[in-house]
């Protein structure tokens, strides 16, 4: 008899590995990362390469090289409030891991009791007992190894919650500060066209008062330097916005934000993005897609689990003088040990439901998985098209710039000999402007274009 229940057993847990219980996660053969990448150069192509190497593999000192940004982002990183909430978050993850390992171990308890009694003022009787108790589930379906394997999902997946926070904030803290550096610029610019429509004004006065020009004119001077005052009022209340939305970022209350020029930034040119396949370790969020559709997946074994039955061993050792009947002195040991096992038979099809469940929450975290790394490869090309296009505004804004200050000055010389009218002069500083602070926003753009692609290929990772 003892042989056949042996033998029994064994044919079960042979049928059982058939059906995964005890298989680990494996990453789905159907997942697509080819073609993620769309070419920065062509519409119609996906681009094609075979280079591993990523500017998303460079540490985020080797692609931020300037000095006071890195202190930014060294704050943000030690006293952000997002990034220190993640790193409690993998804290609790590991607790729970931790718990997880060890429902292998057998619970112990001790309970020690003792009772006084005394009936109808008789001397008192003294009843104590030490009791141990020990309890431990016999692991033999796979219950507690899939629930061990699903905390270790989902420590990984809160470990790259965390990456995919760091990385954010960086990003973040980057982009804050070339903004800043941008609006910085165009106050500068802004202010040096103000200080030329003033010197305007009073050469229009001047003009109208020697008879060579009317006072039309000279309220339509007036009028576009108050435009251009109203222009730089606001982007100084920009540029104190975004000086506390950095602070902010740092944990820190507002404050001026030191920091150097757009001219001096040294950002990587060779932006390389590697191969597709880099986004599924390389990518946090992505990384946290997979550890999301581990989780489901062991969680859909335990399910499958609880069809077969549990076994439990429990057992107790006690010292006690109370033999039942009456007070033994001294105590005696007392010892006892029960062998249990659960067979689900009828359950009101909860078992079936649940594990129908969990069979869908892992498809849906499969898909989930899937449009991650649809979404990642978005950001790559939109990134990489990004840098081309500022590139090439960029150029062309610089050859408005140079064209239209010479307009400027020949516009100015007509105007002086009588050969242009006061509205061509307005027109073409208005122009020149336009480009100039253009110019600032395609540098901008540029930088922007470095730092989301640098984030989208999961730099800024531990």
């Amino acid at each position: 008899m003892k042989r056949n229940l042996i033998y029994i057993m064994v044919c079960a847990t042979t049928l059982l590995s058939s059906c995964h219980i005890y298989k680990a996660y494996d990453r789905p053969k159907d997942i697509k990362t080819d073609g993620v990448y769309r070419s920065a150069t062509s519409d119609n192509e996906a681009m094609a390469t075979d280079d591993t190497t990523s500017i998303g593999n460079l540490p985020w000192k080797e692609v931020f090289k300037d000095s006071y940004l890195q202190t930014l982002i060294e704050k943000g990183l030690a006293n952000n409030v997002n990034m220190q909430a993640a790193i409690l978050r993998v804290d609790e993850a590991k607790a729970l891991l931790l718990s997880a390992r060890l429902a292998y171990v057998p619970s112990l308890n001790l309970n020690a009791t003792g009772t006084l009694s005394s009936y109808d003022g008789a001397k008192p009787s003294k009843i104590y007992s030490v009791p141990a108790s020990a309890s431990w589930q016999v692991d033999l379906f796979g219950s507690l190894l899939n629930a061990s394997r699903a905390a270790k999902a989902s420590l990984l997946q809160t470990d790259a919650y965390r990456q995919a926070v760091r990385s954010s904030l960086i990003a973040n803290i980057a982009n804050t500060y070339y903004t800043l550096l941008m609006l910085d610029r165009q106050v500068n610019i802004t202010e040096q066209t103000s200080k030329i429509w003033k010197e305007n004004v009073r050469a229009m006065e001047a003009m109208k008062e020697a008879g060579m020009t009317t006072e039309a004119a000279v309220l339509q001077s007036q009028a576009n330097s108050h435009s251009i005052e109203a222009s730089l009022a606001d982007l100084r209340r920009q540029v104190r916005e975004t000086e506390n939305a950095m602070a902010t970022m740092l944990g820190e209350a507002p404050h001026a934000i030191e920091r150097g020029t757009l001219e001096n930034q040294q950002l990587p040119d060779n932006l390389t993005v590697g191969v597709p396949l880099q986004l599924l370790s390389n990518r946090p969020d992505v990384k946290q897609a997979e550890m999301t559709l581990a989780n489901a997946y062991y969680t859909t074994n335990q399910a499958r689990a609880a069809f077969y039955p549990s076994i439990t061993i429990t057992g107790s050792a006690a010292w006690t003088n109370s033999s039942g009947m009456g007070i033994v002195n001294p105590g005696k040991i007392l010892l006892t040990a029960l062998g249990q096992l659960s067979q689900p038979i009828f359950n009101h099809g909860r078992l079936i439901a649940n594990l129908k469940v969990t069979k869908d929450e892992e498809k849906i975290a499969q898909m989930n998985y899937q449009q991650s790394i649809l979404d990642a490869g978005r950001e790559v090309s939109n990134a990489l098209y990004l840098y081309n296009a500022a590139t090439d505004k960029l150029t062309a804004h610089n050859a408005q710039a140079a064209s239209l200050t010479k307009a400027v000055t020949y516009t100015q010389d007509l105007f002086h000999s009588g050969e242009a009218s006061y509205l061509e002069i307005l027109t073409a500083q208005q122009s020149l402007l336009g480009a100039q602070l253009n110019e600032v926003s395609d540098s901008f753009q540029r930088m922007q274009a470095v730092i989301d692609l640098y984030n989208a290929l999961g730099g800024g990772r531990d």
